[in-house]
């Protein structure tokens, strides 16, 4: 069993700073002693094991419970930790309190040799983890999809990207930025001695029954390393196709496409447009147990239950084509391929959709029409690519507006002609824009949609691809048969009270 405590008759600060003030509150959790790796938990409830594990996350130590009457950690409470939310702002008053015992060279001696001894105790210094895991839990909470810790001269700042906009969140000294930077680089089992090189590793972080995975990368400057941690969140993959921004006659058409035996379906757009999401919740819709799915990606950025992933290593020779080769011989009936790179890969996919297996992939155009042109481009004869293509969607995100700080107003409808609104006769129409609260971070926006152009192949645009039309004229004729383009799709969200006509028009061209 759990031993019963009685409480000291003072505990030192420097054993009440090993848990913030935050946690020691919402958890009514007193510690009152530290050994090497581990620290003695005063707990009222010894069965809130979630207590137990945000504990030991938020400090890197193994946790020692004991129990103690709640009457009398409510009083330690008082006692120890004053009113008042704890907060990133905390921690760092807490850093710059304490200081590290390393000294950082600025400026462009950044890569003079450190007492590594001295490093890896610093980056385990209880203020320092506290730091590195209050940012990593701050960035989830807000949604962020990137970490960036800068180093420049004389300074070191922090920042999220939320929503595809980066927001400086804190500046920390710059002497505490090695010790920060070493405290990742350990959790990401990288080299704390090598400083002269980029380095690549993973984070894995388990809160309660969620996981999430940082992809880190650490970059050499010359002011120092520059970190960034690619955030990628289990939670936000597990997204239903109907909640991603479809419209209903679109969504239609790519469920249809999706649960077809075979044929080819290409996501493009940008870097940062959400394809890999589509890609996954597609998967996610088909993965129903009878069909068996195999992607290839560079590099796998999550674990799908019940599909055989595999990832590109080019230095052993393991390439996307050559992963596709392998794949035919494994009975697939689903392949995903990360991306179509070079006229290998697009070849061997092509011919797989036309043997009988149903293959999505990703390019890089800015429409759907584009598609077809660029398949051209890498060596794919239009005679494949007008039997295998069964779907092509061009996507984007928007930012929504922020639920709760919109306001409406009223907008002259003929504005919107120019970008693809048929007038209702109304005049006026009522949109929303967002004013700027806490919620949103002050910018009136808060979360992404998005905004998809699904070209389906008939048997019209069949023959233009056969013939060797113009993109133009693919475009022309997919819209008269009823294609949303990326711009009248985000009109519509626009009328829907969704998003902003700035932030659509950001985002698409004409």
């Amino acid at each position: 069993g759990i031993p019963e405590v009685t409480f000291p008759e003072t505990i030192a600060p420097e054993i009440i700073k090993i848990i913030p003030m935050r946690i020691a509150r919402k958890y009514g959790v007193v510690p009152i002693g530290r050994t090497i790796g581990s620290v003695t938990l005063a707990v009222a409830d010894p069965t809130n094991l979630s207590a137990l594990d945000d504990v030991a996350f938020m400090t890197g130590l193994k946790v020692v419970p004991v129990i103690a009457a709640a009457s009398v950690i409510q009083t330690a409470l008082q006692r120890y930790y004053e009113p008042g939310p704890a907060t990133l702002a905390d921690v760092l008053t807490e850093l710059e309190a304490e200081g590290t015992d390393v000294e950082v060279l600025d400026g462009r001696e950044a890569f003079q040799p450190l007492d590594l001894n001295e490093l890896r105790s610093s980056a385990d210094q209880v203020p320092v983890v506290r730091l590195v895991n209050s940012v990593l839990l701050d960035a989830v909470k807000r949604g962020a999809s990137d970490i960036h810790l800068d180093p420049s001269e004389g300074s070191f700042r922090i920042r999220f990207r939320v929503d595809g906009f980066l927001h400086e969140v804190m500046t920390p000294p710059k002497r505490v930025e090695a010790a920060v930077v070493s405290r990742i680089k350990i959790m990401a089992n990288l080299d704390i001695a090598e400083r002269r090189l980029p380095q690549d590793g993973r984070i894995k972080l388990r809160q309660h029954n969620r996981e999430v995975d940082f992809r880190v990368s650490v970059l050499p400057t010359i002011f120092g390393e520059s970190v960034s941690l690619r955030i990628l969140d289990r939670e936000a993959l597990r997204v239903e196709l109907g909640q991603l921004g479809f419209d209903a006659p679109s969504l239609g058409e790519f469920e249809a496409a999706i649960d077809a035996p075979h044929g080819m379906i290409l996501i493009t757009g940008p870097t940062g447009a959400g394809k890999t999401t589509t890609l996954y919740s597609a998967i996610h819709a088909i993965n129903r147990g009878d069909r068996n799915i195999v992607t290839v990606e560079d590099p796998v950025e999550y674990d799908l239950k019940g599909v055989t992933q595999v990832q590109v290593n080019e230095e052993i020779g393991r390439t996307f084509g050559a992963s596709l080769r392998s794949f035919l011989r494994h009975d697939p009936d689903v392949i995903l391929v990360g991306e179509m790179r070079d006229e290998e890969t697009a070849q061997i996919a092509v011919r797989a959709a036309l043997t009988g297996h149903l293959v999505l992939s990703t390019l890089h155009t800015n429409d759907a029409a584009s598609t077809i042109a660029r398949l051209s481009d890498m060596g794919v004869p239009p005679f494949l690519v007008s039997s295998s293509l069964r779907l092509a969607v061009a996507q984007r995100l928007v930012r929504r507006v922020c639920p709760d700080c919109r306001e409406p107003y009223e907008l002259d409808e003929e504005s919107l002609v120019p970008y693809g609104h048929t007038p209702a006769g109304l005049g006026r129409c009522t949109v929303y824009r967002g004013r700027g609260c806490a919620t949103c971070h002050l910018t009136g926006m808060k979360g992404r949609s998005a905004l998809f152009e699904v070209l389906r192949v008939t048997p019209e645009i069949r023959g233009l691809i056969l013939h060797s039309g113009f993109t133009a004229e693919i475009q022309d004729v997919a819209r008269k048969q009823g294609m949303k383009t990326l711009r009248e799709a985000g009109i519509q969200k626009v009328l829907e009270g969704a998003t902003t006509v700035e932030e659509v028009l950001r985002v698409t061209t004409d």
